[in-house]
């Protein structure tokens, strides 16, 4: 919802700068910005990843995999580390896509206990083909930005976040 004067967002800080005009609300504004831009995204990119079979915590784990070059493997320690995840969390995204015939568990060469997770063939064409379809949704959502406003913006959330 817009509104003739700006965006949703600004319709609710404008409703709190009524209500409670001793406010400092600029953090409100960026955070809720920051938050349906998110939300936005996070459904584009779910929807691009479905004709490939796969929803966005199993594509979190093929890129991860991907992501760390020949020969495609990490423990899982290595992979829950990298998506900021519980191991129990990692374990039920594992057990999907190897059940999908996207990943496969093999014995740690090192380590007798241990398990390495390696991306399948199958997996490696899915996250090809899926990390190409996400990137066209997250770009096209920033499309009517200039680059030069695209850059400026990933400086702006960087510097932010190293706050």
């Amino acid at each position: 919802m817009t509104t003739d004067s700006g965006d949703r967002v600004d319709l609710i800080i404008r409703q709190w700068a009524r209500e409670r005009p001793d406010l400092e609300t600029t953090a409100m504004s960026v955070f809720g910005r920051i938050f349906r831009l998110s939300r936005l995204a996070g459904d584009r990119m779910e929807q691009a990843y479905t004709p490939y079979g796969i929803g966005r915590p199993e594509f979190d784990v093929l890129a991860t995999l991907r992501r760390a070059g020949d020969p495609f493997q990490l423990s899982p320690g290595e992979l829950a580390a990298s998506m900021m995840l519980s191991t129990g969390g990692t374990t039920a995204r594992l057990d999907r896509l190897e059940r999908a015939g996207m990943i496969e568990r093999l014995p740690s060469p090192s380590d007798r206990r241990g398990v390495l997770v390696r991306l399948t063939r199958p997996g490696f064409d899915v996250v090809e083909q899926a990390v190409g379809a996400g990137l066209a949704e997250q770009q096209d959502l920033l499309a009517h930005l200039s680059p030069e406003k695209q850059r400026q913006l990933d400086a702006l959330l960087r510097e932010a976040l190293r706050g």
